[in-house]
C-alpha cells in the first residue's frame, strides 16, 4: 500500500493537509501553531486534551477541524448526569425479533468532541478508556470496532473552576498531547468580532480532505524515517522525568511511543521524510507536560511542568541528524 502514497500522491496529500490548517484558521484567528498541533495529533492517530479558560474557542477549534476534514463528528456535552452508556452505547431487547440489539453511543464516529470532560463523573470519564486505547468498545461482552480514523478531542476548564472532576492519571496518559488556545492579541480579537458581525465564519469552512486520504496520511507518518539514535534520545527525555527531584510521577513508556509518533507527524507536516532532534524537542512539552506530576515542594517553589521539561532537555545532548 506504501506505493499508493508515494511521489505525486504524497505531495498532493501534504498539500491537502496544509489546506485543512488554512480552513480551520478561518475561525481560529492567529493560532496557527495550535491548529498544527491538532493536525499533528490527527496524523499520529492520537487524542488531544485542550485545557484553557472558557470562551477562547476550544469547541470551535474541534468543530472546524471536523468540517475541514469531512469526517464524522459528534459532540458530547459532559455534565454530571451523562451516563457511561450514553458514550459507549447499550443493548436493548427487541420484542419483535426476540434478540438484544446494540444501539451505538456517541463514540461511534470519527471525531468525538468530549466537551468539558472534567465536568462529568469519573465513571463516565472512564467509559472512554477502552475506546481511546484499543479503538473499540465492549458492551455486554460484545466488542464493537470504532470507525477509522478515530480521535477524541476533549476540552476542559482549568482545575479550580466550579464543578470539575480532575482526570485520573490513566486517562491523562491516553491523550497524545495537551494544548491550549490562549487569549488573542488586541488586533486578533478585533478581527474575531469583526468577522462575526453578520455571519459565523464556521459556515465558510469546507471539507478539503476525506477519510481515505487521512488514513493514507496516518500511514505515511508511520513510514517517516527515524534513526535509532533518536529512539535513544526520546527514551532519555522520557525516562529523565522519572528521576527528576521535582517530579512525583514521571512519564510512562506509552509516552515514549507517542513522542516518537508525534515527532514523525511533525516531520511529515514540515515536508521531510525523516525525524530530526528539533522535531522531538518541539513535541516534547505537548506530549509530556500532562503526564508528569510534581511534588508538593516543587509546587510551593512555583516550579511548573514546562520548566522541568526545559531543564531535562538542556541536560541531554541531542544526537546529530543528517542534513
Amino acid at each position: 500500500m506504501r506505493e499508493n502514497i508515494s511521489g505525486r500522491s504524497e505531495e498532493d496529500l501534504k498539500r491537502k493537509i496544509k489546506q485543512i490548517i488554512d480552513e480551520v484558521e478561518k475561525v481560529i484567528v492567529g493560532k496557527r501553531d495550535t491548529v498544527k498541533m491538532l493536525v499533528i495529533a490527527l496524523l499520529s492517530g492520537g487524542h488531544v486534551l485542550i485545557e484553557d479558560v472558557p470562551g477562547v474557542g476550544k469547541t470551535t477549534l474541534a468543530t472546524a477541524l471536523s468540517k475541514a476534514t469531512g469526517l464524522g463528528y459528534r459532540r458530547a456535552q459532559f455534565t454530571p448526569d451523562v451516563m457511561a452508556s450514553d458514550i459507549t452505547g447499550f443493548t436493548i431487547y427487541n420484542k419483535d425479533t426476540g434478540d438484544f440489539e446494540y444501539r451505538p453511543g456517541m463514540v461511534m464516529t470519527n471525531i468525538l468532541l468530549a466537551d468539558e470532560i472534567n465536568r462529568t463523573s469519573p465513571k463516565t470519564q472512564s467509559a472512554l478508556l477502552e475506546a481511546m486505547e484499543e479503538q473499540n468498545v465492549t458492551v455486554d461482552s460484545v466488542t464493537y470496532q470504532l470507525p477509522q480514523p478515530f480521535m477524541v478531542i476533549a476540552t476542559q476548564n482549568e482545575l479550580g473552576f466550579v464543578g470539575t472532576y480532575p482526570l485520573p492519571e490513566a486517562q491523562l496518559d491516553r491523550f497524545l498531547m495537551k494544548i491550549s488556545v490562549g487569549y488573542p492579541t488586541l488586533e486578533q480579537e478585533m478581527d474575531i468580532i469583526a468577522s462575526r458581525q453578520t455571519v459565523d465564519p464556521i459556515t465558510s469552512v469546507k471539507a478539503v480532505c476525506g477519510k481515505n486520504e487521512l488514513l493514507k496520511g496516518i500511514e505515511a507518518v508511520q513510514h517517516i524515517n527515524i534513526e535509532r539514535a533518536l529512539y535513544r534520545y526520546i527514551v532519555q527525555l522520557v525516562s529523565a522525568t522519572r528521576d527528576h527531584k521535582a517530579v512525583m510521577l514521571g512519564a510512562s513508556p506509552r509516552a515514549s511511543l507517542l513522542l516518537m509518533r508525534a515527532s514523525q507527524a511533525c516531520a511529515f507536516l514540515s515536508g521531510r521524510g525523516y525525524v530530526t532532534p528539533e522535531d522531538v524537542l518541539r513535541m516534547t512539552p505537548h506530549v509530556l507536560e500532562h503526564r508528569i506530576q510534581l511534588t508538593q515542594d516543587a509546587k510551593v517553589h512555583k516550579i511548573n511542568e514546562i520548566s522541568v521539561l526545559r531543564e531535562i532537555a538542556k541536560s541531554i545532548v541531542p544526537p546529530f541528524h543528517r542534513e
